[in-house]
């Protein structure tokens, strides 16, 4: 992806910023991402890089509030006007499927951030985003159980730990493989098998 960076006004300094961290990690390790290496991406110096962000910190967390932006918009739009409980819970995971795709470096941000030991701005980000995630899910999973799709046995909690879990899975076995596109094959098949552990038998 080519930047060109230096006349930009500074929110979408900022924009151009986040993407290209979010280039960088597809390919790199998070953690070994530098100033120097987004300013040398971005075809600037560390000082105009620094004009908009005072620290190293302030870019993980703008990157952060990007993706939280972005993954749940998709998984709305996505699950939006859709009546079943359970075919809605397939549109969210196929579109955070087809979103990691998309967007490789998410994912290991994601990681990398979590797996920190210190509670930094980005790694609070990103436990928010994985709440605000489950409380979404939470609100269909009970919508699926007064609707009589989803059985009224099945724990609420451990399904949308599961439901997430699941995707975490499949994003980790493609990471490993070097074939994100796989995960979008597997996705029917493997959804298929979390939604018959959830459905009523009535």
């Amino acid at each position: 992806m080519e930047f060109h960076a230096k006349h930009l006004p500074a929110d979408e300094r900022k924009a151009v910023t986040v993407e290209a961290v979010i280039a960088l990690a597809a390919t790199k390790n998070p953690g070994d991402i530098t100033t120097a290496a987004i300013a040398q991406h971005m075809q600037l110096t560390q000082g105009a890089l620094f004009r908009h962000f005072p620290t190293k910190d302030a870019i993980w967390q703008a990157v952060m509030e990007w993706v939280s932006q972005h993954l749940l918009g998709r998984i709305d739009k996505a699950s939006e006007g859709i009546e079943s409980p359970l075919k809605a819970m397939y549109a969210m995971f196929t579109s955070h499927l087809e979103f990691v795709v998309e967007h490789p470096g998410v994912p290991r941000m994601l990681f990398g951030e979590l797996q920190k030991a210190e509670m930094t701005p980005a790694k609070r980000l990103a436990q928010t985003l994985i709440k605000a995630y489950a409380e979404r899910l939470h609100a269909i999973i009970e919508r699926g159980k007064s609707v009589g799709e989803i059985s009224t046995d099945v724990n609420t909690q451990a399904c949308a730990i599961l439901f997430i879990g699941t995707i975490q899975g499949l994003v980790m076995q493609s990471l490993l493989s070097g074939d994100l596109q796989k995960i979008l094959l597997d996705a029917p098949e493997v959804f298929s098998i979390y939604e018959r552990g959830l459905r009523s038998t009535l």
